[in-house]
């Protein structure tokens, strides 16, 4: 990895707050992850010509950094254990928020140039995605539910219960196809993809939604994005068995 004068800021998220740290320079900030305080984060950004934000994925805490794509920031929306790794190349042992945040300000200054950024439109379907996600680990939860009882009561309201979030999960899925249809270049590919044998409308929308890349990168590198791909274990004389790994959450 060479080093990079690019000026760079590393944010550590959590519910309440953000640290942030620049490199190659060491200036340092606390706000609160709320509205005030994204404003007097891109304040202070601007004020100091930072051009690239790295963050770390955090289960939906990142999205206001993620979102100041929007003002011309290059945000690099970094993987847990890219950084980890960095940490480990960096022989860096102490670990709090803000020497969290400056090391993701200097992982993200050496990651050359970052992909281009994903549709701005996704990120609403994708919501709706989990949340019928969400619907359908509730319904497979109360069907092994029901495996536990015998009272003809409890499982009728077992039956009921499943039934209704199953109308739910019908209705919101019918809705995300709607919605995604009004867009003529998706709707173009969620009826391409639909027409591949074996491939329901529920797939479909996830691949369309969750796999912008798919058609405009090779199978190779697709593979690797569902997670299906093989990965080689060679070492010297010995030929390891090919174990597949990765894919995208």
């Amino acid at each position: 990895m060479n080093e990079t004068s690019t000026r760079t800021a590393g944010i550590d998220t959590s519910k309440k707050s953000f640290d942030v740290a620049t490199y190659p320079t060491s200036d340092r900030l606390r706000v609160a992850n709320a509205r005030d305080g994204h404003q007097e984060l891109v304040a202070w950004l601007s004020a100091r010509k930072i051009k690239r934000i790295g963050i770390e994925a955090s289960g939906g805490y990142e999205r206001a950094v993620v979102d100041l794509r929007e003002q011309g920031f290059e945000v690099a929306l970094l993987q847990p254990r890219q950084v980890h790794a960095f940490a480990i190349y960096k022989l860096r042992r102490a670990k709090n928020d803000r020497i969290d945040a400056a090391l993701i300000a200097e992982c993200a200054a050496n990651l050359g140039d970052l992909h281009e950024p994903p549709d701005t439109r996704l990120a609403a379907f994708a919501e709706h995605l989990l949340f019928i996600e969400q619907l359908e680990y509730d319904i497979a939860h109360l069907k092994t539910r029901r495996e536990h009882f015998t009272t003809k009561r409890i499982l009728n309201q077992l039956k009921r219960d499943v039934q209704r979030l199953q109308r739910r999960r019908e209705a919101e899925l019918l809705l995300l196809q709607v919605v995604v249809c009004k867009h003529d270049d998706l709707a173009r590919r969620l009826e391409l993809i639909a027409s591949v044998d074996g491939i329901g409308i529920r797939t479909a929308l996830t691949l369309v939604i969750l796999l912008p890349e798919l058609g405009k990168v090779s199978r190779e590198q697709i593979s690797a994005l569902v997670g299906v791909a093989p990965y080689d274990d060679d070492s010297g004389e010995r030929t390891g068995e090919r174990h597949i790994a990765g894919g995208r959450s």
